[in-house]
């Protein structure tokens, strides 16, 4: 799975366990992940490397609860960076929603928004 998504197989675990990604095929060791749940570690790994702080991928995952199993492919996410460290943002056909201390706020006048797209990676060889 962590090939996948772009990443080592321990990082995936400290994903499932700090609350970004979840094992949806076993709740207990060894952890189990569908295609869904590997989809959610690329956009994970998409966040981090454009420099997304770590806890505002957890406060997405918690804010993305009308999304489904796996808000983060599900949700229409994007980034923006304006100058400061990438944001994320929600965008909606009513318009973007920057995520905020309090949750969704509705951006007045937003910035270039970069969309978020789930890749999964091939092993090299």
């Amino acid at each position: 799975m962590g090939e996948l998504a772009g990443v080592s197989g321990t990082t995936i675990g400290q994903w499932a366990r700090w609350g970004y990604i979840r094992s949806s095929q076993s709740e207990g060791e060894p952890r189990v992940y569908s295609v869904e749940d590997i989809a959610e570690a690329a956009v994970v790994s998409e966040l981090l490397g454009r420099g997304v702080r770590h806890a505002d991928i957890r406060r997405a995952v918690d804010r993305l609860d009308g999304y489904g199993t796996w808000p983060l492919s599900d949700a229409p996410l994007g980034t923006i960076a304006d100058g400061g460290r990438p944001r994320i943002v929600l965008h909606e056909p009513d318009g973007v929603y920057e995520l905020a201390n309090r949750g969704w706020q509705l951006t007045a006048a937003p910035p270039r928004v970069d969309e978020v797209r789930v890749r999964l990676r091939r092993a090299p060889g």
